[in-house]
């Protein structure tokens, strides 16, 4: 099966949407084949403002409405409190919220982006996913995260190249309650470190900290503008550190 055999099986869904690269191509693969495809994207703080805008951005490109659910997911217990399968929690609440507005809009099948190169076995959130019947036809169709990319090169999709981004509740370690001044100073930390130039990277929170991980090949990068990466993060965090093993 591929997706165009999909959505002529399947010629309306929503889509849960994070303007990432995924979920991008798959709104581009429906509209490509006269689906009637609603991207919807759930709003929490665990997600910067650039996802938002790229959403939005990938949406106008492709001339389609994008749906904005706010959700406040730090008021699930469950999620707040950051246990090992957290993840399950979190997607259980964001695509119960996606689907309880979904099926007032007359969309009963729900569609992601998880792809053929996914690992779903030991990941907490894909079972959330399953249980609320949720299908993923990237991965039906066997296609893999490289082949997304340049399937998505050759449509002229700006979030072909986009990094895989994590939500930033993934930078705290597990067991360490998660809150919204916490989340607000690691996206403001990574904002700053991307306008430094840097790209693929994650700050982590270590014992209060802000642990920087980047791509080994950005390592000595950092230590040439190391005083200008300390003074701006330390606005936010008032220790900084450098993962030297890197991503």
């Amino acid at each position: 099966m591929n997706l165009t055999d999909f959505f002529a099986k399947n010629p309306s869904a929503a889509l849960g949407f994070s303007g990432g690269v995924d979920s991008a191509y798959l709104l581009y693969a429906a509209v490509k084949n006269h689906a009637k495809v609603q991207p919807y994207f759930v709003k929490t703080p665990f997600q910067p403002a650039f996802e938002l805008e790229d959403a939005k951005k990938l949406c106008a490109q492709l001339e389609i409405s994008l749906r904005v659910i706010p959700l406040d997911i730090l008021s699930v217990e469950a999620v707040r409190s950051n246990p090992a399968d957290r993840c399950y929690h979190c997607k259980a609440a964001i695509f119960s919220a996606l689907k309880a507005q979904a099926s007032v809009d007359g969309y009963p099948l729900i569609i992601d982006g998880t792809n053929a190169s996914d690992q779903v076995e030991d990941r907490p959130g894909m079972r959330a996913l399953k249980e609320l019947s949720v299908r993923s036809p990237l991965r039906e169709c066997g296609l893999t995260k490289a082949q997304v990319r340049e399937l998505s090169r050759k449509a002229g999709l700006f979030t072909w190249d986009k990094p895989a981004y994590a939500c930033l509740a993934t930078r705290v370690p597990t067991g360490q309650s998660l809150n919204q001044a916490d989340l607000w100073k690691i996206e403001k930390a990574e904002e700053y470190l991307a306008a430094q130039g840097f790209r693929d990277f994650r700050i982590r929170v270590f014992h209060g900290a802000a642990r920087i991980q980047l791509k080994p090949e950005q390592m000595e990068n950092a230590l040439r503008q190391r005083e200008v990466l300390t003074e701006g993060i330390k606005n936010y965090f008032p220790i900084v550190l450098l993962d030297l093993e890197g991503r």
